[in-house]
């Protein structure tokens, strides 16, 4: 059986964004760097105090002593300034992450202007340590010190590039619009068209479950519990497609990324039962959990991001309607995206065309109503985000197809409910009226039928 690119690519987003999220990696391959660099400077270093080459005349020069001097104060200053400005760094960022949620935490651990810098400093520090210690009585790397010392005027420029990178990156705009990436990219992942596999009904489907297969799995189906609490992170579909076609069965998983897991709760739903139990030792190692979530299969996860960042501005301790309001418009951008192209996978099937599992995908639905319900909630007397709100809408139905219309007039439809009920002005709850119309009009001059009743 040949699994589609479609499932490879999910999966290999998961593993670069499971690597991306540290701070040892980019350090680690640069500290290995540095030890290459030394030992290829040494070795030039060595064939010139054997006179087997000549260093040029701009290599610094002078006596061991001299040297370590030199290399000693450099590794002290690193590592010093390395500790200081990262301390400093994480003050600001969880003063900003107590204010607009903790997400900004994982935003600068992920940011690879932030790793390189790390691990610039670790390995000029590392690189220096190498050079003092492989001086001699009469020894001297001259060419390694020379080095370590551009090292350091990289470090420099590395410092200032690392404070302007912070300082941008930390403002709510630009964080929300990283966010904002980060669930167009996640859309684009699922949604990318799949390869078909072998055989003329192979590949994965949409579309409803039979309505057979449906009353087997609930009469006959064997319930399989977690093995582990936590979020459930990653699910390796194409591995329990493979796993259900050897044995002949249908898996029904019973929770999507991102949902939590509770140990000993039901997990899947295995038919026939007789194979159930063969199956669950392997589906342990199919779904990854932990103890937070990630956008990787999981682009409601981003929602809820932005939508944090929303109500905790919207707060009155912060009360900051701007942020909101950026947050409602990159809300827009995505479910529009979203709106065209988000049809997830109820049905994968095996190369033969035959149904092996049957998952439980956010619907744009629900997509819809995390992304306006709990703003509207927190923006009560405030016509300014409802007025926003109600024009996002708008944005969203010029191009969704028509049968996610209706979702979308009904947050429009609360929208007003709300507006009529705690905007006391009448000017500012006549504008929110006259947006509130606008849709209802647009839904007209489209030929979309009214919701019946």
């Amino acid at each position: 059986m040949r699994i589609s690119s479609r499932r490879f690519a999910t999966e290999s987003d998961w593993r670069s964004e499971a690597l991306r999220t540290n701070l040892w990696l980019v350090p680690a391959i640069e500290g290995v760097g540095a030890i290459v660099l030394f030992v290829v400077t040494m070795t030039v270093d060595h064939a010139a105090f054997h006179g087997q080459v000549r260093l040029p005349s701009w290599v610094i020069s002078g006596s061991p002593d001299a040297a370590r001097q030199i290399l000693s104060s450099l590794a002290a200053a690193l590592i010093t300034v390395v500790g200081v400005v990262f301390s400093i760094m994480m003050v600001v960022l969880t003063l900003a992450s107590t204010q607009f949620g903790p997400r900004m935490l994982r935003t600068f651990i992920r940011d690879r202007g932030t790793q390189l810098t790390l691990g610039t400093f670790v390995a000029t520090f590392f690189y220096a340590m190498l050079v003092l210690i492989s001086i001699g009585a009469t020894f001297v790397p001259h060419l390694s010190v020379t080095v370590a010392l551009a090292l350091t005027a990289v470090d420099l420029a590395v410092l200032i590039y690392f404070i302007h990178h912070t300082a941008t990156a930390i403002q709510l705009p630009a964080v929300i619009a990283s966010i904002a990436h980060d669930v167009a990219k996640a859309i684009d992942a699922e949604t990318a068209a799949p390869v078909p596999e072998t055989g003329n009904k192979a590949g994965t489907g949409g579309g409803p479950v039979p309505d057979g297969l449906q009353a087997a799995l609930d009469r006959d189906g064997k319930i399989v519990a977690a093995p582990d609490s936590g979020y459930l992170r990653f699910v390796r579909h194409a591995t329990l497609v493979r796993i259900a076609a050897e044995s002949g069965a249908v898996i029904r998983l019973h929770h999507r990324p991102g949902h939590f897991l509770t140990q000993g709760h039901p997990m899947a739903t295995v038919w026939p039962p007789e194979v159930a139990d063969r199956i669950s030792r392997r589906l342990e190692r199919v779904h990854l959990t932990g103890p937070m979530r990630t956008l990787s299969q999981d682009i409601a996860f981003g929602i809820d991001q932005l939508v944090e960042i929303a109500i905790r501005a919207l707060s009155p301790a912060v009360n900051d309607t701007f942020t909101a309001l950026t947050c409602v418009d990159w809300l827009g951008d995505s479910l529009s995206k979203a709106a065209v192209s988000w049809h997830p996978d109820v049905c994968h099937r095996d190369a033969n065309g035959d149904i092996r599992l049957i998952t439980a995908p956010v619907s744009y639905e629900r997509l819809v109503q995390r992304s306006f319900e709990k703003i509207r909630q927190a923006a009560g007397a405030m016509p300014a985000v409802l007025i926003r709100q109600l024009e996002v809408i708008g944005k969203i139905m010029a191009v969704a197809p028509a049968s996610r219309i209706q979702v979308l007039l009904d947050q429009a439809e609360m929208i007003q409910r709300l507006s009529l009920r705690t905007v006391t002005e009448e000017a500012d709850q006549s504008d929110v009226t006259a947006r509130y119309e606008s849709l209802l009009a647009l839904r007209e001059s489209r030929g979309y039928p009214a919701r019946a009743g």
